[in-house]
């Protein structure tokens, strides 16, 4: 056994090659481990990394801020106010009478200059406004309503656009395996094409034309993992991992048979859809509108209360006095401002209500289409798995007919070509299936846990 001694210099930069080579290795992405998901932890992913919910999380915190300030415009306002004044005085005169005489006399006044110092404290609370103050306030809580609907409808469509992610990944892998079996199906009867024209039993055509057939495969296969990464490469860019991270989805296309009817699904997006919600609250808002408008026309009564010091002397607490009292006022002539408020509140309020008529027809439509969508692909998965088992088998013998000389090779390529697009349409119907029972859960406003 032959060993080789370092030292020195030569052994550091030995054990530095190897270290950086490891390093080296290590940061490869062939080398990295794919990161292995559920189709829950996807969606896990998901709503805690997307900036959309990040955006209407903030949306929800500001609206509570809104009411919260809307509330405070009914409670009490104190404010403290300090005047520091110098001065100077003109000069001027005066008019007296001489006491002997009796005769007026001017008296000169000198300029002057001089300080004066102030303070006060003001309170002012709103008895009544006319339903201002409360209209107000009801429209920031239903501001408030319509965002955390918002950030309902914000999570299922996340849920949705990481659930069909996920399933366009499982779509395009088993897409790509389909084209490598057959490319390796292709392979193979190109062998058996190449012995029998070695042995002189079939036309060079058939060799010529198997090729052709192979060089086809091998395109389909390249679309097909190309399709496989860019899917990826999409579900990284919902659940917030890096583009190029590679993901090992743990499941398959699953089919479970749905049991809710048309019906049954258009009552549940009716009343639980957050966009019907917010549109609701909309409504709701136009109709407050109206009542803030109004307010224009009622009396505004507030109480109030000062207290105020004032002196020439820094910082000016002498000399104090004080006020209290109520303050009313009633707008009798406005040049028609309030009541073209009044009518455009009015005309919001029409246009909130065919928006929510609008709405909930489209709702409907929604769920129809997405119900229709998955009965139909749940028929073609039926049909296409009895079609990829006589396909299998139409192949087969197609195989052995050509082996014993009795069928064409034109016979093996169409029963193989029948096969891949037998399995193809029976992974495309497994995955509208999905797809389209997972839109249908958005439709009908199935709430996010």
């Amino acid at each position: 056994m032959t060993t080789f001694n370092l030292s020195g210099n030569l052994a550091k930069r030995a054990t530095a090659l190897i270290v950086g080579g490891m390093l080296a290795t290590a940061a490869l992405p062939g080398f990295a481990a794919p990161v292995e998901l559920t189709l829950d932890e996807a969606i896990d992913m998901a709503l805690k990394t997307n900036p959309s919910i990040k955006m209407s999380e903030s949306d929800l915190k500001k609206s509570e801020w809104d009411v919260k300030g809307a509330k405070a415009a009914k409670s009490p306002s104190v404010d403290l106010s300090h005047n520091s004044i110098r001065s100077k005085s003109p000069e001027s005169s005066a008019l007296a009478y001489n006491s002997a005489t009796g005769q007026p006399v001017s008296i000169p006044i000198p300029s002057s200059i001089g300080n004066k110092y102030s303070n006060s404290v003001n309170l002012t609370l709103p008895l009544y406004t006319g339903g201002k103050l409360e209209g107000t306030i009801e429209k920031a809580q239903l501001g408030n309503k319509v965002a955390t609907f918002g950030l309902e409808k914000t999570r299922q469509q996340i849920k949705l656009d990481a659930t069909t992610g996920y399933y366009a990944i499982l779509q395009t892998r088993n897409l790509v395996k389909l084209s490598e079996e057959s490319l390796d199906q292709l392979n193979s009867h190109l062998k058996n094409v190449e012995a029998q024209y070695a042995a002189g039993t079939v036309a060079k055509t058939d060799v010529l034309r198997s090729e052709v057939e192979k060089a086809s495969a091998e395109q389909s296969l390249i679309r097909a993992q190309n399709s496989y990464e860019l899917a990826v490469s999409s579900l990284n860019n919902i659940i917030g991992l890096p583009l190029e991270t590679e993901i090992a989805v743990k499941e398959d296309l699953p089919y479970e048979q749905y049991a809710k009817t048309l019906a049954e699904c258009i009552e549940v997006a009716l009343v639980n859809r957050p966009d019907l919600a917010q549109v609701k609250a909309s409504v709701a808002s136009a109709k407050a509108d109206i009542k803030v408008a109004k307010s224009g026309n009622k009396p505004v009564i507030a109480a109030s209360a000062s207290e105020q010091w004032s002196d020439n002397e820094f910082p000016g607490t002498d000399n104090n006095n004080w006020t209290i009292g109520i303050s009313a006022s009633y707008n009798l002539f406005d040049s028609g401002l309030t009541r073209s408020q009044v009518k455009g509140a009015e005309a919001g309020l029409d246009k909130a209500t065919e928006q929510l008529r609008q709405a909930q027809d489209a709702a409907q439509l929604e769920v129809r289409q997405a119900y229709l969508n998955m009965k139909e692909a749940e028929k073609r998965i039926d049909t296409s798995k009895v079609a990829v088992t006589k396909a299998e088998e139409d192949f087969k013998i197609a195989q052995v007919r050509y082996s014993a000389g009795v069928g064409t090779n034109l016979d093996v390529i169409d029963s193989q070509v029948a096969l891949t697009s037998a399995k193809t349409d029976y992974v495309q119907a497994l995955y509208d299936y999905n797809t389209s029972r997972a839109k249908l859960d958005k439709a009908m406003g199935i709430t996010v846990e």
